[in-house]
This record gives C-alpha cells, sequence and structure tokens, in this order.
C-alpha cells in the first residue's frame, strides 16, 4: 500500500474509534441513541446508536487492512458494506411512507423544503436504493481487483 492508501485506513480507524466513543457517550450517558451524526455519515453512521455498532466494526476492518496491507480487500468491504446497509435504508424508508405513527417526521428531514410534502419519504427510498447500485458495481469491480494476481 501506498502513503495514500495507509493515510485513508488511518483516518477510517480514529474516525471509526472516535465514532465508537461518542456514540457510546450519547447514547447511555445521554440518552440519546437516535440524535443525528452528520460527521460520521461516511461511515454509515447516521445517529448515535449506530456508532455502538458501526465503531467497532470500521475500527476491526480497518485494522485488518492495515495489518495484511491490502488496500483492494478494505475497498471490497467498504463497498459491500454500502450494499448492506443502502438495502436496510431501501426497507426503512419503503416502511416510512406506509406506517401512521411515523417516527421520522418528514417536515425535518433534508429535502424536504424542495419536496414539501410527504414524497420526501419514497426520495430517500430511492436515493438508498441507488446507492445500493453504485455499491453491488464496485464490489464486483473491488472483488475483480482483489481476486486479480
Amino acid at each position: 500500500m501506498n502513503t495514500f492508501e495507509t493515510s485513508i485506513i488511518i483516518v477510517y480507524l480514529i474516525s471509526s474509534l472516535t465514532a465508537f466513543i461518542s456514540g457510546s457517550r450519547q447514547s447511555m450517558a445521554k440518552n440519546n441513541p437516535y440524535g443525528e451524526t452528520p460527521y460520521f455519515v461516511w461511515l454509515g453512521i447516521f445517529v448515535w446508536g449506530d456508532g455502538i455498532i458501526i465503531g467497532p466494526f470500521w475500527f476491526f476492518a480497518s485494522l485488518f487492512s492495515f495489518f495484511i496491507r491490502d488496500w483492494h480487500l478494505f475497498l471490497l468491504m467498504i463497498s459491500v458494506f454500502w450494499i448492506v446497509r443502502s438495502l436496510g435504508e431501501v426497507l426503512y424508508w419503503l416502511n416510512q411512507q406506509f406506517v401512521k405513527n411515523n417516527s421520522n417526521y418528514y417536515q425535518k428531514l433534508t429535502g424536504y423544503n424542495f419536496f414539501k410534502n410527504d414524497t420526501i419519504l419514497f426520495i430517500y427510498q430511492i436515493i438508498w436504493q441507488c446507492v445500493c447500485v453504485v455499491s453491488i458495481i464496485a464490489s464486483i469491480y473491488f472483488a475483480n481487483l482483489w481476486l486479480s494476481p
């Protein structure tokens, strides 16, 4: 791995540890597991409770990739993670459209000012479907790189 690749993995490692510690503090000490985490979205951590599980996942995935020095495997882990995460989000936003007691008040969602009604719920669903498609294509590509001699 070159210096840039190593640096990216170290950023993931430190950020995921920070997300875990912050998520634990926010969830347990401050009783705020549903508080939004705009700085950790790129790790797939949308609320503080996510950080308790996803933080250690990325920490150990980064540590493993760092020690075996395999950049392509790290990229493959990122893309497969986003397949699973985006499928979960697709299901979540699909269900949000049909639940009567909606825990996500669509008026508070980013993009509501543009759509101005509950349309934002299926827009979120579609966005996550697109993330899933990109992640599947990236996974195929990165798997090929990882398995190539």
